[in-house]
Order: C-alpha cells, then structure tokens, then sequence
C-alpha cells in the first residue's frame, strides 16, 4: 500500500500484500527526473532470497507495522544485512553503505499499536538510520 500512495497519490485499501511486485515510475526530485524501479517484497521470503532481494536494490525503505511486534524485530536484522552484502568485497562500487530509512507503519492505528514512537526512535538512533512514522 505504501509503494501504490508513492507512485498514484491514491491509497488503495483493497490489495494483496502476499504479491511480489516491480514498480517503475518517474519522479522530480530536486529539479532532476529519477527513474525508480521499486521492489515491493511479499515479506515471505526465506533468507536466501533475501539476500538476493538485498543485492538488487541501491536504497531500502525497511518498513514495519506498529501493530506487529514481530515485524518491529526483524528491522534490526534486514539492516545489519543490507549493510553486510552491500560492504561485501565482491560487489562492484561498494565503496559506501546505501541509504536506508526505517518507517513505522500505521501510526493512525493508536488503540491497537504494539511499538511505540519511542521504541522506532531509539532504534533508529542506535542504528544511526532515519526514522519516519506513518499512517
């Protein structure tokens, strides 16, 4: 849902979040056209592909849903692995780590909420990663 509102402007409400899609789209940013090639993971993944998922991609919004702990717990583990494959000698140009923000999901959902502002905040910090709670 995140990756439709960025490309359409529009929150679809109605969609399968189990369906790995690539998104194109266009974009001015600074005054420059961007090209993005978005993969939006199914978050099924076994750790194998994983990792190939990671090596795709040059930037990574790990998101997770305030209302699911667990999702909140493997944000930890997706970063610490971007920044191990993309530090990895054999990977062309991998002179710096690529960016990455955390974004909190769902914030609009208060009475059912499992992670605090807090907990994403401090989370970030120690990770030295942006943080961005959403709804």
């Amino acid at each position: 849902a995140l990756t439709v509102r960025f490309i359409t402007r529009r929150f679809i409400g109605d969609y399968d979040p189990t369906l790995e899609m690539i998104y194109r789209h266009v974009a001015v940013i600074d005054g420059e056209m961007v090209h993005f090639e978005i993969l939006d993971t199914a978050g099924q993944e076994d750790s194998l592909q994983i990792e190939e998922k990671i090596k795709w991609g040059d930037g990574f919004a790990v998101v997770y849903s305030v209302t699911d702990r667990c999702s909140f717990d493997e944000v930890m583990r997706l970063c610490f692995l971007i920044n191990h494959l993309h530090s990895s000698p054999k990977r062309s140009g991998a002179a710096e780590q690529p960016p990455i923000v955390i974004v909190a999901n769902k914030k609009d959902l208060q009475f059912d909420r499992m992670v605090s502002t807090e907990d994403g905040e401090n989370l970030s910090k120690a990770l030295k990663i942006p943080f961005y709670e959403i709804s």
